[in-house]
């Protein structure tokens, strides 16, 4: 379960103020996987961040039952001075893991040669994709955030993060930003709209996408 207790969150600059969040209270239920759902730049990424404790709300608290995994797909997860293999064993290290086991299971699913053992700064996008997937797959998390990471890659990369991901699905939930409708009607059942600040959560998926569709110029993406 990751519950809100009135919490905001917002951005400023010199002109302007970006609300991402404006006191908002609700629960993400446990078991449930959820579709996140929003127009571009109404600030997806940073909620998943906040969920994952990676950044702060500037008000209000948020509470977490069970282990979460940092956003699959956010680099800002790992430090790239580092290499791939020594930030392999910082993870492993953090969740009390066996850092050989983090470190086979990554090398292994990643597939980077020789850049396993080069600093991340020197990986392509693509690359650090499939890290991030990597060690994400390498701990067994109990809600899993996963930002746009499943349609990235080729289809045999595609292939095997569906097989593994399935695996762990049937022990843990997740909450799945994307814009494809078939992704999201194949993994979630439930659903989230962030507009404006404001977070509203259905309890059937459909309900999110009507939702979305209402507050967003752009139409989810049908073909993938």
């Amino acid at each position: 379960m990751i519950e809100f207790r009135d919490v905001s969150k917002a951005f400023r600059n010199r002109k302007t103020r970006k609300i991402v969040l404006k006191d908002f209270s609700g629960t993400f239920p446990r078991g449930r996987n959820i579709g996140l759902l929003g127009p571009n730049g109404a600030g997806k990424s940073t909620l998943l961040r906040m969920i994952a404790g990676t950044e702060f709300p500037d008000k209000g608290k948020i509470k977490r039952t069970g282990r979460v995994s940092f956003p699959l797909g956010f680099g800002g997860s790992f430090k790239g001075t580092l290499t791939g293999r020594e930030n392999c064993r910082f993870v492993a290290r953090i969740y009390g893991l066996q850092t050989r086991s983090v470190e086979r299971f990554v090398e292994d699913f990643a597939e980077l040669g020789e850049y396993f053992d080069l600093p991340l700064s020197t990986y392509s996008s693509g690359m650090r994709a499939r890290y991030s997937f990597g060690v994400s797959m390498a701990v067994d998390f109990e809600c899993y955030l996963v930002d746009e990471l499943l349609s990235v890659g080729d289809a045999d990369f595609r292939a095997r993060c569906d097989a593994v991901f399935s695996a762990k699905r049937k022990t843990a939930s997740m909450i799945l930003v994307s814009h494809s409708m078939k992704m999201l009607q194949k993994y979630c059942e439930m659903g989230a709209v962030l507009s404006g600040g404001q977070l509203r959560l259905y309890d059937k998926l459909e309900d999110a996408i009507i939702d979305y569709r209402q507050v967003s110029n752009g139409e989810l993406d049908e073909s993938e």
